[in-house]
């Protein structure tokens, strides 16, 4: 029957590795919620489960070698744990591997010092401490349970479209001008890569930052994707939105150093400039 994952929440980075998985002939299942996005997903080849019937979690987790949560959490606490610890229980399931994925939010903001996994967890915003309080849940559910459970703490995710290119043809790109400020970031692609390395190398209450190697301004991302259109950049401003606050709240570089060690992962796009022109060439 080949190998199987079970993915919890199906969204940007969950449906790139269900595709990299499926092309080197895995079978997946993830859940959805509704009928008409259960019925997408096996359209496109993915067993779809339903996350409120826990007799079809049961029976489609048990025989998962990999499972992926991906969903955020909310006030409660994680949702993927809170459907996937009975599951898992009452089908008897061992799979070999579990990933969460969590935020370098959990970090907060380090006036543009450096974080790796071992720097103390200060998260500033409501959702980076829900990722933290999510993070303990799932170690403490591995170890109680016998788990291989592994920790990803992201920064902003882009790829094809969800990137600066999208921002700029829509009208909502912003480039803001905050002296200091930079932030990491990683591909969708490499993200998935990440996650399949850590997949061929379980590895119990890991935890590892998934990022590109150049934390860069965000007006320096903008300006570059303007670049490689041949637009005129939006003119740079202080101002920052009030959906934005939060992001720029938080200023700090991310150390990818013990993924590449342990896990021999490297990112394909080292920068944002890499990442951008491999859109932009593909679209």
């Amino acid at each position: 029957m080949g190998q199987k994952a079970f993915i919890f929440g199906y969204g940007y980075v969950g449906s790139g590795l269900a595709r990299a998985l499926i092309g080197k002939g895995w079978r997946v299942a993830a859940t959805a919620r509704t009928a008409g996005a259960r019925s997408a997903l096996g359209a496109g080849g993915v067993e779809a489960v339903d996350p409120a019937d826990p007799i079809a979690m049961a029976a489609s987790v048990h025989d998962a070698d990999a499972i992926l949560v991906t969903a955020p959490p909310g006030a409660a606490g994680c949702p993927g744990l809170d459907a996937l610890a009975p599951a898992i229980a009452a089908s008897n399931a061992f799979p070999d591997w579990i990933g969460y994925l969590s935020t370098t939010g959990v970090y907060g903001d380090r006036g543009g010092g450096w974080v790796d996994e071992e720097s103390p967890l200060n998260a500033i915003s409501l959702e980076g401490g829900r990722r933290a309080g999510a993070e303990r849940d799932w170690r403490q559910t591995g170890r109680g349970m016998g788990l291989t459970v592994t920790t990803f703490r992201l920064p902003g995710i882009y790829g094809p479209g969800r990137s600066a290119f999208d921002r700029l043809r829509d009208g909502k790109a912003r480039r803001i001008a905050i002296p200091g400020h930079v932030f990491s970031r990683a591909h969708r692609d490499d993200v998935v890569s990440a996650l399949e390395a850590s997949i061929a190398r379980p590895r119990a209450a890991g935890i590892y930052n998934i990022c590109d190697d150049e934390p860069a301004p965000g007006e320096a991302v903008i300006e570059y994707a303007a670049k490689l259109l041949g637009i005129e950049p939006p003119p740079l401003t202080t101002e920052i939105p009030e959906a934005s606050r939060r992001f720029y709240a938080e200023n700090k570089r991310v150390s990818n150093a013990r993924a590449k060690a342990e896990l021999g992962w490297r990112p394909r796009y080292v920068s944002y400039r890499e990442g951008l022109e491999a859109i932009l060439s593909a679209s």
